[in-house]
């Protein structure tokens, strides 16, 4: 019967490539199974071709992205701190079988269905709460705070942070772990069944061998594999806070309008729209390191695009920054291979991703403080104002039927 055996690994440890170079020596496998997919295998042996920015214009998801490039600079500024390249003991994985002819299996789900997974699953509150817990992790590592990598090998101390993990984001955990635990428990049986008197060596990150473990001791537990590749289905929340809001904003106007306060309340409140996202959305951008043309073209366009789900102002903020700082495609490599996130911010195709990011929180900020502050600056009391305006509407509807 084919045997799998496991290796738990610090992806930033040195002791972890000698670990992976001895297992590979001492169990002979017939298969080295690895926790990557193709994308991260082609990026780690540098192959493959980068994406053009008119890709990440087209597909608009710069938040991901602006994730996915932070937890990068995180895992691979604690390997500088230890002297280990991220990923070194793949490579080590990788270079072992190719030196002994040893077939190599891809066998991690594709990163870019696994962070669409789990970013979609945190919500907009759960989204702030990880941006907020990255920040302050790249924070401290940039300190100098130190990690003892090796003690994350520890099962006791796994266990301890996956349980914290699973406190702080249960959806987030269910994404990046549970979910890719039984991916590649059905990856390492489909192995097994190919290959019944094979040996199979799996190199994964410590964190993930109990769950894998677990899976292939009792395969009957696994979820369906096409449930763990597919898009979850879910309500475009995005969407409908957006046309919640369109029509809030027509209702307000509507009933002042209606209220009898006069006509340059009416545009009062208007303009205060405009300012509020033109102003924020603009700033922003700027905060981002932006052009003053980027962030002219967001306080512009902002008080339309926050009235529209369909389009963000940051998305209009990201084509211009490219069309004025020109990012190059190498500027992917460049992204990955900083050690500082100053360095970092000079890179073009970074500043266009974090401008599209955070002029699009701008003009959502621009919202929510509107509908905060719109009153007091205008002066009104809002209660008399909607009921009259309001009361107002319905009359005169009736009078129209």
């Amino acid at each position: 019967m084919a045997e799998i055996k496991i290796v738990g690994t610090a992806h930033v440890s040195q002791q972890s490539v000698d670990e992976v170079r001895a297992a590979i020596e001492e169990f002979r496998p017939e298969v080295v199974a690895i926790e990557l997919d193709t994308a991260r295998y082609s990026a780690l042996k540098k192959e493959g071709r980068d994406p053009t920015v008119q890709d990440v214009l087209e597909i608009k998801n710069f938040n991901t992205l602006l994730v996915q490039w932070l937890l990068a600079y995180l895992q691979r500024k604690i390997g500088f701190d230890v002297g280990v390249e991220p990923g070194a003991e793949m490579k080590a994985a990788i270079e072992e079988a190719e030196q002994r002819g040893i077939p190599l299996a891809l066998v991690d789900r594709d990163i870019r269905v696994t962070l669409l997974r789990f970013w979609n699953s945190l919500g907009f509150f759960g989204k702030i709460k990880m941006g907020w817990a990255l920040i302050i992790s790249i924070a401290e590592i940039d300190k100098g705070q130190e990690i003892d990598i090796e003690s994350l090998k520890d099962q006791n101390v796994i266990e301890v942070v996956m349980e914290e993990f699973r406190k702080f984001s249960p959806n987030g955990a269910k994404a990046l772990i549970d979910e890719r635990d039984a991916y590649i428990a059905h990856q390492l049986l489909l192995l097994k069944a190919q290959r019944p008197e094979g040996r199979i060596l799996a190199i994964v990150g410590a964190g993930h061998r109990a769950g894998i473990t677990g899976y292939i001791d009792n395969p009957p537990t696994l979820p369906a594999f096409d449930s763990l590749t597919r898009e979850p289905k879910r309500l475009p929340w995005a969407k409908i806070f957006g046309f919640a809001v369109t029509g809030l904003f027509a209702l307000l106007l509507a009933a002042i309008g209606f209220s009898g306060v006069g006509l340059d309340v009416l545009l009062y409140a208007f303009l205060f729209w405009v300012i509020i996202h033109g102003v924020l959305s603009a700033l922003f951008t700027l905060a981002a390191g932006g052009h003053p043309y980027s962030a002219l073209t967001c306080f512009g366009v902002a008080w339309m695009t926050s009235l529209n789900p369909l389009l963000h102002a940051g998305w209009i903020a990201a084509y211009v920054e490219a069309k004025v700082s020109k990012p190059l495609v190498s500027d992917f490599r460049k992204i990955y291979e900083t050690e500082s996130l100053a360095g970092m911010a000079k890179i073009p195709l970074f500043r266009v991703v974090l401008v599209a990011a955070l002029a699009n929180l701008g003009s959502l900020l621009g919202t929510f403080l509107y509908f905060i502050f719109v009153f007091p600056v205008l002066g009104i009391d809002p209660k008399i104002v909607i009921a009259s305006g309001l009361g107002n509407m319905g009359s005169w509807i009736t009078g129209i039927v």
